[in-house]
């Protein structure tokens, strides 16, 4: 199953731009992000990338930039099916700002639409694009009440200031926002940038407009047991698992709540899962088993769950 897309609404088009962030290291989901980059982390099958990108496509956006730092090689691969999709390799790490003023180059002299790569949402971007165009704002937020990461000081329809941690009178970045390139071209060129540091000093100078999205599903995954929770969100109410049609059960298999199986991975004979997920290539031993566990075909990291989660 692929969990719909946004399609085009508005006739009345101006044409987006877009650069996805997808440079990170992911630290809090090691080990696994030791094995690939967050964004090409699997959703129901499917990289979260390639969500993010098919979300573009479907509102016509171009050009689209990803950036990538850590295990680049990963990114350029995962792009290989989107040919008008720029990369952005950086040597050094640079940050959002920094990221989005080596973008600059690659852009037109219009707003740019960034999303984090590391996100699973259903917010239309288009919607996000339009807002801001019809706005005074140099830069547009998207935001919506999240308690867990509500940081974002707003009054009225003006972004404040951001706080160091979650706040009952604030709201949460979705990590979606468009900004316009003359604010970018205030950032160093080549240098390592937070765009959040920019961010203050324009809220202080009431230059930073929000728009709300409470309605659309958004989930972080920061953490394994984020990542296994999302799928549970996403499949518990279909109780079904989503198995890529180049795997293999073996029939006396037991796969109970939810799960995904990915393209050529293999379950043994008498295995036992509930709600897992298993990505591609992965290889589950006839008879293990598994509960809220996510195993990845790399002996290394599947070994550390061995005690809680795979008998």
């Amino acid at each position: 199953m692929k969990f719909p897309v946004q399609v085009k609404i508005n006739s009345k088009i101006v044409v987006m731009q877009a650069i996805v962030l997808a440079a990170g290291f992911g630290t809090r989901l090691r080990p696994y992000t030791n094995l690939r980059p967050k964004p090409l982390f699997p959703v129901a099958n499917q990289m979260l990338l390639h969500r993010l990108l098919d979300q573009l496509a479907a509102c016509e956006c171009w050009p689209v930039v990803v950036n990538a730092h850590y295990l680049p090689e990963q990114i350029e691969a995962a792009l290989d099916g989107y040919p008008n999709v720029e990369l952005q390799v950086e040597p050094e790490i640079l940050g959002t700002g920094g990221a989005l003023r080596k973008a600059l180059d690659s852009m037109n002299n219009e707003p740019i639409l960034v999303m984090n790569g590391d996100l699973y949402h259903e917010i239309n971007p288009e919607w996000v694009y339009h807002r801001h165009l019809l706005s005074k704002n140099d830069v547009t937020m998207a935001l919506h009440d999240y308690p867990r990461f509500n940081t974002v000081q707003v009054g009225g329809d003006r972004v404040l200031g951001f706080a160091e941690a979650a706040q009952t009178n604030c709201l949460a970045f979705t990590g979606i926002h468009v900004v316009d390139p003359e604010v970018l071209e205030r950032i160093a060129v080549g240098t390592f940038h937070h765009i959040i540091d920019l961010y203050q000093e324009l809220a202080r100078e009431d230059r930073i407009g929000y728009c709300r999205t409470d309605s659309a599903f958004w989930y972080d995954i920061g953490t394994p047991v984020d990542y296994l929770q999302l799928h549970g969100r996403l499949l518990e109410p279909v109780g079904d698992w989503e198995i890529a049609s180049t795997a293999q059960v073996a029939p006396d298999a037991h796969l109970s709540g939810w799960g995904c199986i990915g393209e050529n991975a293999a379950i043994g004979a008498g295995a036992v899962l509930h709600n897992c997920v298993v990505w591609s290539g992965a290889q589950v031993p006839k008879g293990a088993m598994a509960e809220g566990a996510i195993i990845t075909g790399d002996t290394a990291v599947d070994s550390q769950l061995q005690d809680e989660d795979i008998a």
